[in-house]
């Protein structure tokens, strides 16, 4: 498939439709083809039916725990037409479609049968309901009610056990809820891969937990509260703070890292209360990474910044937008190669785009950049690949980077492309990594050695001198060259180091799909809109690293933070305060009353992106609209209307009044219409 790049619509020839062979069944008397194989419990969907479930989910493997999708089932003769029921009923989450299958999901005897499984599990189940955190969004609630008892026969104690176990930081165990499903353990055991619960004990005492008890500690632990049927696993940070009625629940996009992952924004009174999944089945299937679920805190952090300061003297002062605006356009209009941009990348396109036309037109500035790594990369990163699309690679090889700590979400769908697929993965980093878990090979060379082991893999350099140099068995080189027949390479921003361009070349020229995905939210957008330094009529603008550096040395006189906070980037505190005392003008604009705000000259409060609408692009080049969730805080707002509320004092002219309106003068996604991009995005290259 041909991609095409700069920004446009990704385009490509359609790959022959896959033939699937189908069944004839009966469902309630209904005719209906099928998917031969689909199970009972998804088939019946097709009509507008639901089997009631509690251990089935269907992104795990079934497992007929439970036994509440119990359904009557029978054959049709092919000969006469003819049916013969069996005796019993068989589990629907277990029983897939064939020829002539015969389905009853709804008679007296499975409303009986129902009723008795639900009362089996409210035996010992206490009730919680008027405390307990899953009380109105519960399944085991919700099946009570519509094929359960009406009342209890049973009278006698119900069985106790420890409330609230803290499981880990995040998760907590209340054991006495729960049902024994197993949901939790197949997670762990199936998506996420390290396997931490599991069933100990036996009988009345059989319970989830880690197998040496210690603290749960996986990466997508938040998974399991979601997954669980009951309120057994429920969320920590969450607890007691809200019920699910009291909630407002808007979609959003997560920005803790470049997946794009969609989820559900609950707030109330205008505070982020909780982030679940939200299904897209193209990025995050429904699946967060517990930096996602849990790392939003920020959102009602006391240290919000809420209104524009000013320096007068040795203090940082409140003072008004035009206050601030006047103060802006003294210190940096005009200033030209004086002064510096740089981006965090949690910036809409929006914001990014109206940023660098403030520099470039109002300043005369091409001292702008995004990229805080060791070394600035000389081009754009490919990426060939779409997230959805890594399941149906023959082999991959991920290289030089932790996937599951820098793409958690690209990490969930390599480990599914080789448990239900058989996909060869081949890792290549200096260190253990969670892909370790399930690689058919592992290449650790020593540190600083990454050119020459892709050069190697690429049929540039001997195997033999590159198993030397970088310290890695021959054999398993040989054994991994001849795995990775025509592989699809995934690697991260990480590695833009000294060696990026020679690893990116060689590893480029021996793939299918070379993917540098990138790692902060909107780092892929920024990347397109080429918010890097470039040539004018008298210099080429700088780099991060050499406009620090020159800032340092008073060159820079004027410099601004866009989202950015200089002690959380990774240069050393000594370096980062010689440049913010040095600098003369300072703005930071941040949601955050940061450590560098308090080195500002000017400070300028930054609405977040579930306060603001916009655009995101995620690593593998998606565009996302997102709307505002919650009011913004204080007189906070977002980036592109500061920029153009500059432009228009300095340039009179009709300003944007919309994020659409800036959206428009994009000219890298011209092909787009913001008002098409719906609840899947639109992806672009």
């Amino acid at each position: 498939m041909n991609w095409s790049c700069g920004g446009r619509l990704v385009k490509g020839t359609m790959a022959a439709a896959t033939q699937v062979q189908t069944v004839n069944i009966i469902v309630n008397g209904i005719e209906l083809e099928v998917p031969k194989g689909e199970l009972v419990v998804e088939a019946v969907k097709r009509l507008g039916l639901e089997i009631p479930i509690f251990c089935y989910h269907p992104r795990m493997k079934p497992v007929g725990m439970c036994r509440m999708c119990l359904v009557e089932t029978g054959m049709k003769n092919p000969q006469d037409g003819t049916i013969r029921m069996m005796p019993k009923p068989a589990a629907g989450c277990t029983l897939p479609c064939s020829e002539g299958l015969v389905i009853n999901t709804d008679s007296e005897a499975l409303r009986k049968d129902r009723k008795g499984v639900l009362e089996f599990l409210l035996v010992n189940h206490p009730l919680d309901c008027p405390i307990c955190d899953r009380g109105g969004e519960c399944p085991l609630q919700n099946n009570t009610l519509f094929y359960g008892p009406s009342t209890s026969r049973f009278i006698e104690m119900k069985r106790h056990a420890p409330k609230a176990f803290p499981l880990s930081d995040y998760v907590t165990l209340d054991l006495e809820r729960c049902i024994q499903c197993a949901r939790c353990v197949r997670f762990t055991e199936e998506i996420s891969g390290d396997s931490q619960l599991a069933f100990r004990f036996r009988g009345a005492r059989t319970q989830p937990i880690t197998f040496s008890e210690t603290k749960f500690s996986s990466k997508f632990s938040g998974n399991v509260i979601e997954i669980c049927p009951v309120g057994a696993l429920t969320n920590r940070k969450y607890r007691f703070r809200a019920r699910p009625w009291d909630l407002q629940t808007s979609p959003a996009i997560c920005t803790q890292c470049s997946n794009g992952c969609n989820i559900w924004f609950d707030h109330r009174g205008g505070k982020m209360v909780r982030i679940n999944g939200r299904t897209h089945e193209g990025i995050n299937e429904e699946w967060t990474c517990d930096k996602g679920k849990f790392g939003h805190d920020f959102y009602n952090n006391e240290r919000r910044m809420d209104t524009p300061f000013l320096r007068k003297g040795d203090e940082l002062q409140k003072a008004t937008w035009a206050d601030a605006f006047g103060e802006i356009i003294q210190k940096f209009v005009g200033k030209g190669n004086e002064a510096g941009l740089l981006i965090g990348h949690q910036i809409s396109n929006e914001s990014a785009k109206s940023a660098i036309d403030f520099f470039r037109n109002q300043v005369g500035s091409q001292n702008i950049d995004h990229r805080f790594e060791d070394r600035a990369y000389s081009s754009i990163p490919k990426v060939e690949s779409s997230i959805e699309s890594l399941e149906a690679a023959q082999s991959i090889l991920v290289f030089g980077t932790s996937l599951a700590d820098d793409l958690p979400i690209i990490y969930l769908r390599v480990r599914k492309a080789w448990f239900n697929n058989g996909t060869k993965v081949v890792v290549a980093f200096n260190q253990e990594t969670d892909v370790d878990s399930f690689a058919s090979h592992i290449l650790r060379y020593k540190h600083g050695t990454a050119s020459t082991l892709a050069s190697a893999l690429a049929g540039k350099t001997p195997l033999e001198q590159a198993a030397k140099i970088c310290d890695i068995p021959l054999s398993e080189l040989q054994e991994a060259k001849n795995v990775l027949a025509n592989p699809v390479v995934i690697t991260s921003s990480n590695l833009n180091n000294a060696e990026f361009d020679g690893v990116a070349e060689s590893l480029q020229s021996f793939s299918t799909a070379f993917n540098c995905y990138p790692r902060g939210a909107n780092e892929r957008g920024l990347q397109l809109l080429g918010a890097v330094p470039k040539a004018s009529n008298k210099e080429t603008g700088l780099s991060t690293y050499a406009m620090l550096s020159a800032a340092a040395q008073g060159e820079i006189t004027s410099l601004w933070l866009l989202d950015v906070d200089l002690f959380e980037v990774g240069i050393s505190r000594e370096v980062v305060q010689q440049i913010l005392e040095n600098v003369e003008t300072l703005v930071v604009q941040s949601s955050q009353r940061n450590e560098t705000f308090f080195y500002s000259s000017i400070a300028l409060p930054l609405s977040l992106p579930a306060e603001s609408e916009g655009t995101f692009t995620n690593c593998e080049g998606r565009i996302q609209k997102f709307a505002a969730a919650i009011p913004a805080v204080g007189e906070s707002k977002p980036a592109w209307r500061v920029f153009e509320d500059l432009s228009v004092r300095i340039s009179p002219r009709m300003p944007a009044i919309h994020p659409k309106d800036v959206f428009k003068t994009i000219d890298q996604f011209s092909t787009v219409d913001y008002q098409e991009i719906g609840d899947a995005g639109i992806m672009v290259r």
